[in-house]
């Protein structure tokens, strides 16, 4: 990983979520650096996906809100960060349908609070420590839209958000965007496709496929199923943001994707294939009996799919888990660890259906 970020104290918010827990245990396994992760611990961010770190003499936990500017101004003057990856946010599109309003305070307003706390700080920096100083804003493709074949998102993509979480997150670009053309305070926004991988919580589509396979539950496909979806590797992810961290340029843009466009359906199948090979049970019979098209999601975007050229070539970044190999790794990862996803299961999410708008 890159030498600058060794004497770095790098604040992530969102860290104890999925794709920030990737991240924090990057950063604390190949750099030098210190980390201070600002979590609310939601129902969707789980301590247990950083035991690896938990116990780091360099790593640092806040249970903070965001959208609380004075707690967040108590992290910045105790901790002193030289630089910022924000991924805190409410980020599942099915739990915006049934609650908007916690997607606008936490995606919106939160990030709002956030960019003000950073940007005082910055303005208390000697001169050398704000030629440094970077604050990544991690956001989605969703915010796009829908992109009809065989057209990809780029970094200027016009933005047309369809569900309330990506309309919130295209409302925390603009923000970040802002803050950068009015302030200078030194913006990076990144947008990813969908992302998959260990410690994914259990409501996405491929552990809760995973988990439903295991156990011979039904296995719900929204409407046909030929939704396309461009899949990343959580790990690729990670390290994408920390080429950003090191060589992105301030306002600029970076848009990563994993090549790996594939209907929803043949993701299941996929799955259920993988299930049956690892895990076999003739009692059941193939795990692909178990799907069920059920009834689609409102306002459901029929195709994402992202041209990562810029990253490419300006962070000489590129994925290095093929899709193939990598839901392979994912599918042994839950296999393997059972306990996690249980925790989940026995508390805060127990496979229902989200998203229904029911009353609309």
């Amino acid at each position: 990983m890159p030498s600058r970020l060794n004497d770095q104290r790098i604040l992530v918010t969102g860290g104890c979520g999925f794709i920030g827990s990737a991240l924090v245990r990057l950063l604390i396994r190949s750099t030098a650096a210190t980390v201070v992760n600002v979590d609310k611990l939601t129902y969707a961010g789980n301590p247990d996906s950083l035991l690896e770190v938990k116990d780091d003499p360099r790593h640092h936990f806040e249970c903070v809100d965001i959208c609380d500017p004075v707690a967040l101004r108590d992290v910045f003057a105790r901790h002193d960060p030289t630089s910022v990856v924000h991924l805190a946010a409410e980020s599942h599109v099915d739990r915006s349908i049934d609650g908007p309003a916690d997607f606008i305070n936490t995606n919106v307003l939160g990030s709002f609070a956030l960019l003000e706390a950073a940007r005082r700080h910055y303005l208390t920096l000697p001169e050398h420590a704000r030629e440094a100083f970077r604050f990544v804003h991690v956001s989605t493709d969703e915010v796009y839209g829908s992109v009809a074949f065989p057209a990809r998102f780029t970094e200027d993509s016009p933005y047309r958000p369809s569900s309330p979480y990506s309309a919130s997150k295209a409302a925390s670009d603009h923000l970040a965007r802002a803050w950068f053309r009015t302030y200078e305070l030194p913006v990076i926004v990144t947008n990813c496709s969908n992302n998959y991988g260990p410690f994914q919580f259990p409501e996405k589509l491929i552990p809760l496929v995973i988990g439903n396979a295991i156990a011979g539950r039904t296995l719900p496909v929204y409407g046909r199923g030929e939704n396309v979806r461009d899949w990343l590797f959580v790990d690729d992810h990670a390290r994408g943001l920390l080429l950003a961290l090191q060589r992105g340029a301030p306002g600029s843009t970076y848009v990563f994707g994993g090549a790996g466009e594939r209907r929803n359906i043949d993701v299941v199948r996929e799955v259920c294939r993988l299930v049956d090979e690892l895990v076999p049970d003739d009692s059941m019979g193939p795990r692909e009996s178990l799907i069920q098209l059920v009834e689609d999601r409102p306002g459901h975007d029929l195709r994402y799919a992202v041209d990562a050229t810029a990253a490419r070539r300006d962070l000489a970044w590129s994925p290095e888990v093929s899709f193939e190999s990598g839901l392979r790794r994912t599918v042994r990862w839950y296999l393997e660890n059972e306990w996690w996803s249980a925790r989940i299961r026995a508390g805060t999410y127990q496979g229902e259906r989200l998203g229904l708008a029911v009353g609309r």
